[in-house]
């Protein structure tokens, strides 16, 4: 009997063997005729089956990617589980549910406390969408940003050719020339395709600037089930699959064996009004599926996070965010965008909510490490001494496990309180205190500083917007 993984594979093929997939960007259209593939004239390129399997079997199966310090630095692929920011977001949500706009304060405030996080050794990317940068600079100021604040590996948003080009000079300051920035994967960032069946300009040439040094790429797929993609979730991750295997298949082409991930967000559309649903049961199969499919291929994967359509940090937050990074887990996803703070179907970021996250995310590591079993966790003299009249609470044994087998939760309710009602919601906000208290910036030399500024200056960017973000 075939596997689910092996029908989804089959499917992809016929699709885009039969339908294609379009490609914008005519240097891409170039490159796929170069290599043999059949693109008409609106770019729609039709692949068979030896020609993807060709081109996706040289992706690697893992990689490295180095940070500034190299305590932060990650594996991607295998077992390796590595939780990244949310993406995207227009907008900061508060307790009371109040939106607003995202604000470069927020950027870097959001930055400090995923730096302070322990279980996070991935930063930056779109973490939200100030609207008080430039539009022409806004990826290249949030790379920036992230470089200031963070020394964790670096994930990056996407932007018109120029503005990324600016940004691999960045990376070519910060890791010691252009040589040796291509010689370790240091920057990872986020291709979308447009679902059904599409890679645009924009997309395309982040995708080139990254590839051309052989800086790794997600390549992600975004089907809504009912809407963008077929209502039933068979036929959406068939098509997501196939856009998929098409960006891996571009990125070899242009450069073998550079690092790519597999990465699907493919969920349910709401069928009372088309919402997208990220935090629903259907999305939570389709980020487990992802894992899967990404192992058929032997492509590490991207997929899932702690997600929520949630419109404040309440029961429907916690729930979904718990089941869909649960899925993830179970499935080994390598690399999660959105792991902690995101919610409003990808609109909003919480500061409440991104603590919520960390505490679910410590939560499932701690069911996922389950326990030993041997003559020291069973300790059967211990239990005949202490028979059916003692208790275990001042004996040596638990001193030496109370710290190892139970998880201490940081903000999580037990035992009396005097004020219960409120009790969550205070240790939250305790606990946003402590690791901005804690917060200790990295250090960057003068030079390398210099060096960063002048490449913002020659975008055009004015010195005393850089002085600003450099000073939160």
């Amino acid at each position: 009997m075939r596997s689910q993984e092996q029908l989804i594979h089959e499917a992809s093929l016929r699709i885009l063997k039969r339908t294609g997939m379009r490609f914008e960007h005519p240097e891409a259209v170039r490159i796929l005729k170069e290599n043999g593939i059949d693109v008409d004239d609106k770019g729609v390129a039709r692949f068979t089956e030896d020609q993807i399997m060709f081109w996706v079997n040289k992706a690697p199966h893992a990689f490295t990617m180095y940070a500034r310090d190299p305590k932060y630095n990650i594996t991607v692929g295998g077992d390796h589980l590595n939780p990244a920011p949310g993406y995207g977001c227009p907008f900061v949500i508060d307790t009371d549910g109040e939106q607003h706009t995202a604000k470069s304060e927020d950027f870097v405030k959001f930055l400090k406390l995923y730096h302070q996080q322990q279980s996070f050794n991935v930063n930056g990317g779109i973490v939200v969408q100030p609207d008080d940068l430039p539009v022409d600079n806004a990826t290249l100021l949030m790379l920036y940003m992230t470089i200031l604040y963070s020394d964790k590996t670096l994930l990056t948003g996407t932007a018109d050719e120029k503005q990324v080009a600016a940004m691999m000079e960045m990376g070519k300051v910060l890791f010691g020339g252009e040589e040796e920035f291509k010689k370790y994967p240091r920057m990872i960032t986020l291709i979308n395709t447009v679902t059904p069946l599409q890679l645009t300009n924009v997309m395309t040439e982040s995708l080139f600037q990254f590839v051309k040094y052989r800086q790794p790429v997600v390549i992600g797929s975004l089907a809504q089930a009912g809407s963008t993609g077929p209502v039933t979730l068979a036929g959406s991750m068939a098509i997501s699959n196939a856009e998929i295997l098409a960006g891996i298949a571009l990125c070899q082409m242009i450069s073998p064996g550079t690092p790519v991930v597999y990465g699907c967000e493919t969920t349910a559309a709401d069928m009372r009004g088309g919402a997208t649903a990220i935090g629903s049961p259907e999305g939570a199969i389709c980020y487990n599926l992802t894992g899967k499919l990404a192992d058929f291929y032997g492509i590490p994967s991207r997929a899932g996070g702690c997600l929520s359509d949630a419109k404040k940090v309440d029961a429907q937050a916690g729930y979904e965010s718990m089941m869909t990074y649960m899925a993830c887990r179970d499935s080994n996803i390598n690399f999660m965008i959105h792991a902690a703070g995101i919610m409003d179907a990808y609109a909003s970021m919480s500061y409440e909510k991104l603590i919520v996250d960390f505490e679910v995310i410590d939560y499932i590591s701690r069911y996922h490490r389950w326990f030993e079993i041997n003559e020291e966790t069973i300790p059967e003299d211990l239990i005949d001494e202490i028979g059916q009249d003692g208790v275990y609470l001042t004996e040596e044994h638990t001193f030496e496990y109370c710290r190892i087998e139970p998880l201490t939760p940081e903000i999580s309710v037990r035992g009396t309180c005097p004020e219960p009602g409120k009790a969550l919601e205070n240790n939250i906000q305790r606990k946003i205190d402590a690791m901005l208290e804690a917060y200790t910036r990295p250090e960057l030399d003068a030079d390398t500083l210099k060096k960063l500024d002048e490449i913002l200056i020659s975008r055009g960017v004015a010195k005393d917007l850089i002085d600003r973000l450099a000073d939160m």
